[in-house]
């Protein structure tokens, strides 16, 4: 299967960052290739691009989509949480602009064999990275209880969480959990029907929770995000991309301290903690898909944009 993926909020992404033509960026989450061409566009022959990504499909559909720009291109398969020991290699301390595009990508979506979706019976995998051994068959069936509770109640935000880890458990201990037709099943007896009627998919919630726990993909945003503001040149942009209110979260209350790391008390006439701020925040409320694109890409819906720029 061709990879395929919709970039989301591309023009508005591609604009914020503000490329300049000899710039220095970034696509830590490279995908297809969407954002980075756009990027790839506006620089020189002077200027240079990064594309990161750990997923192998993703990295081979953008080398053939970048091929044009040359010896500008340098693509890497590699988690984003890598991005300073990354660069370094390449010979490069500071960059002008990075993009984190934190979608799961249409591809990895509409590949069954991938497991990501709850639309298709599939072996339960959902690797970012398949290089990884650990899959979601794993957490069904190695977790207990009370882990897969706090996962489908911490990452899914799911109100019958313990409902669901209770019936999972149950049902492994008749054979495992191999296929997310099965464990389609068994969510659908966990959730109560007046609420199946309502809600969407009642499977939703507990992937999304599953997915984040299988590839740690809040811990490496949170972990990793003042890394990433600290490789910024003066002037230049972070623009990133959420799908749930987790992600947004965590870019939200990270960008503000960057912007305001002042711990002294309210009542304090001067800053005695020596905290700088080490820019601002260009967007005071997120950007959202227009109506335009909300039509022809309904996958874009959660979307948000933030955007900071490095004093």
């Amino acid at each position: 299967m061709a990879f395929k993926h919709t970039s989301v909020l591309l023009n508005e992404t591609v604009d914020f960052l503000a490329v300049k033509p000899d710039g220095i960026y970034v696509d830590a989450t490279l995908g297809g290739g969407g954002h980075a061409f756009e990027v790839c566009r506006r620089l020189s022959s002077k200027g240079s691009f990064i594309g990161i990504d750990q997923d192998g499909a993703a990295i081979e559909a953008a080398g053939v989509r970048l091929l044009g720009f040359g010896e500008k291109v340098t693509i890497i398969r590699s988690n984003y949480c890598d991005i300073k020991p990354r660069l370094r290699e390449l010979g490069m301390e500071k960059v002008d602009g990075i993009v984190l595009d934190l979608g799961v990508s249409s591809y990895q979506l509409d590949t069954a064999e991938r497991g990501f979706s709850y639309r298709t019976d599939a072996p339960l995998d959902m690797r970012m990275d398949q290089r990884q051994q650990m899959t979601a068959r794993d957490i069904i069936n190695d977790y207990s209880e009370s882990d897969l509770y706090r996962v489908i109640r911490d990452y899914g935000e799911d109100r019958f969480a313990k409902n669901i880890a209770k019936y999972i458990v149950r049902a492994r201990e008749k054979s495992p959990i191999e296929t997310t037709g099965q464990l389609n099943e068994i969510i659908r007896q966990a959730v109560p029907m007046k609420f199946r009627r309502t809600s969407g998919h009642p499977s939703k919630k507990t992937y999304q929770a599953i997915r984040i726990e299988l590839n740690h993909e809040l811990d490496v945003l949170r972990d990793t995000l003042d890394d990433m503001i600290d490789l910024l040149n003066p002037g230049g942009r972070i623009c990133i991309i959420t799908f749930h209110s987790l992600e947004d979260r965590i870019v939200k209350s990270t960008f503000r301290k960057n912007e305001d790391p002042c711990t002294c008390p309210p009542d304090f006439p001067v800053c005695v903690c020596g905290k700088v701020s080490k820019g601002r925040v260009i967007t005071k409320k997120p950007i959202l898909p227009g109506e335009e694109e909300l039509i022809e890409n309904s996958r874009s819906k959660s979307a948000k944009l933030r955007v900071f720029e490095r004093d």
